[in-house]
């Protein structure tokens, strides 16, 4: 993590999150699955206005109810009746159940139970029970019992950490009972609907339908699911929630955006912002560069494209008592090149190229000239020459070739070391590919090996598939080793989560470096076996042939490109063949 001293916000400590819990019911209308949703009143301290699933805070009546085992009346049910055994649960999950099916039933009128027979609960049998009056002593006098085994996890979502109220809330599914009718209760919800997952998010989209963002992404989880049943299917049995999630916020367009774990500007934001302060800008900027810690800038270059992302980032590390380091100054653009050297007032100690692309080196050289003729020195071109087989554009020789393993350091007024790169050999996108570690903050400088929104492209014959791949593993223990929890690519933003944190408890284990290049390296491998299915469904086609059948999830517009990875995939596919005994 970002040394204290070095990040942009002072500490400030999240709201504690009260635990709550929410159901969603499900039924099939004439257009497949509904889920049942209610207005919250326009008074209410959380949400005012919003649609939502109806739920509530865990009450300790709740808890003390699933640790004592009082919410299980199938005592009062007769001997001959058809009801499943308990299904084992902890005592946590059955008091968000427990709150969950309660609150539902005083804000909506429906409630998830059955008689002494078996047979799910009905408006006649609930028009005796008093929706605000303790549930469970109501169902041991009328003989009913919560059917819990038919409450499942589907998500739990703990509020933003910017928010003044939070909770930490567990979602659940269950199928609406056959013969009740949803009632609000007019006073905390109003208006009950069904509808399904795509309608709400159409209406959402056009402001009739307004919705909290938690609600809003799971809606869109459910709109694949054609039916209430492959929903509950999907769900059934799980012993946890499908997925955990305490979103972080920034501006974007001039507005408050939020964003999930897997969304590409969630590690930027958690790396600028760890505490969830609302206040780091998302919007690509080529005039001016972009802070991420107090010695650690972005300055995108205008060269936006198809391969190139938002453009290419060049990073200054440093600050003004210690002199900048750049890492890759980006294509020849005089503009670009010009802010650069504003950006670090002209004290440039040396210039570092990851690769010898066009979009990564070409600019190193301008930028050198810069410097002198300002009188500032003439700063070291620093990485590793191009290979033979680099193409004709790719050509790059730089000063002095950086050695595997060694650092570069720059160091403070007082002569002490400040900030530690370490130089690390990556061949795989390209042959002379190198990343750089900032050793005090566990940040990774992943040049195009790791890119954020995209998968990198391996270009034969510079480019090596095995060699990716094994540079991908170096990465990953280089970022279990050092603790990396970002990255910070060459193009997008920076990837990486926050580790698990009494905020949000339900985060990852450790941060999202190791998670991503996990995930980047499943995806090749996944991308190589549908190669290696393509060879032998057509043994004698030609790279035409085999990207239409291993890239048939890519548009075709993207296949010239894909190709070129095809190409490495099937080189690697070959080699290992070739090398079996």
């Amino acid at each position: 993590m970002i040394r204290p001293a070095l990040r942009l916000h002072a500490p400030a400590a999240p709201a504690p999150a009260r635990p709550a819990a929410t159901v969603l019911f499900v039924r099939d209308g004439v257009d497949g699955l509904q889920v049942l949703m209610t207005r919250r009143s326009t008074q209410a301290r959380f949400a005012p206005g919003a649609y939502v699933f109806p739920g509530g805070v865990i009450e300790a009546a709740d808890q003390r109810a699933a640790h004592t085992g009082e919410w299980d009346t199938v005592a009062h049910v007769a001997p001959d009746a058809a009801v499943a055994p308990a299904a084992s649960a902890d005592a946590a999950t059955r008091a968000a159940q427990l709150a969950a099916l309660r609150e539902a039933f005083e804000e909506v009128g429906v409630l998830l139970a059955r008689d002494a027979h078996g047979r799910w609960v009905d408006d006649a049998t609930l028009a005796p029970l008093q929706r605000h009056a303790p549930l469970l002593p109501q169902c041991a006098q009328h003989g009913l019992r919560l059917a819990l085994d038919d409450v499942h996890w589907l998500a739990r979502w703990v509020t933003d950490r910017d928010l003044p109220r939070r909770f930490d809330v567990a979602f659940f599914v269950a199928p609406m009972p056959p013969q009740q009718t949803p009632r609000s209760d007019d006073r905390e919800q109003f208006a009950p609907v069904w509808v399904t997952p795509a309608e709400a998010l159409q209406q959402h989209a056009r402001g009739t339908l307004p919705m909290v963002y938690p609600t809003v992404r799971t809606l869109e989880r459910l709109r694949p699911y054609a039916s209430a049943a492959a929903l509950l299917a999907a769900c059934r049995g799980q012993p946890g929630p499908q997925w955990t999630s305490c979103p972080r916020a920034g501006w974007l367009n001039g507005q408050e955006a939020r964003f999930m774990e897997h969304d590409p500007p969630f590690g930027e934001l958690a790396l600028t912002c760890p505490d969830g302060q609302l206040a780091h800008t998302l919007d690509w900027r080529h005039d001016a560069p972009v802070a991420l810690a107090r010695h650690l800038r972005r300055l995108t270059a205008p060269n936006a494209g198809v391969m190139t992302g938002p453009g290419t980032n060049s990073y200054l590390v440093g600050e003004p008592d210690t002199g900048y380091l750049v890492i890759d100054p980006g294509p020849d653009d005089a503009a670009h090149i010009q802010r650069l050297f504003d950006a670090c007032a002209g004290d440039i100690r040396a210039i570092v190229c990851t690769h010898s692309h066009p979009d990564h080196a070409p600019a190193a050289r301008p930028l050198q000239r810069l410097c002198a003729e300002r009188g500032q020195g003439t700063p070291a071109v620093l990485g590793l020459p191009s290979a033979p087989t680099a193409r004709p554009d790719s050509r790059f020789t730089p000063d002095r070739a950086l050695a595997d393993g060694e650092t570069l350091v720059l160091h403070g007024a007082d002569g002490a070391p400040r900030h530690t790169l370490r130089v690390l050999h990556t061949p795989g996108h390209t042959a002379n590919h190198l990343c750089l570690l900032l050793q005090e903050d566990a940040l990774l400088f992943s040049g195009d090996q790791i890119l954020n929104g995209s998968t990198t492209v391996i270009d034969p014959p510079d480019g090596d598939m095995g060699e990716y791949l094994t540079s991908l593993d170096r990465l990953e223990q280089v970022c279990a080793q050092w603790g990396v929890a970002f990255i910070l690519p060459a193009h997008g933003h920076v990837l990486g989560d926050f580790p698990r944190s009494a905020d949000c408890p339900g985060s990852p284990e450790h941060g999202g470096a190791r998670a991503a290049i996990a995930r980047l390296r499943a995806h090749r491998l996944a991308r190589e076996a549908k190669v290696a299915r393509a060879l032998q469904v057509a043994p004698d086609g030609d790279l035409d042939t085999w990207v239409r059948l291993a890239y048939d999830d890519v548009a075709p517009a993207l296949w010239p490109v894909a190709k070129r990875s095809l190409l490495a995939h099937v080189e690697h596919l070959r080699r290992r063949a070739s090398a079996r005994p």
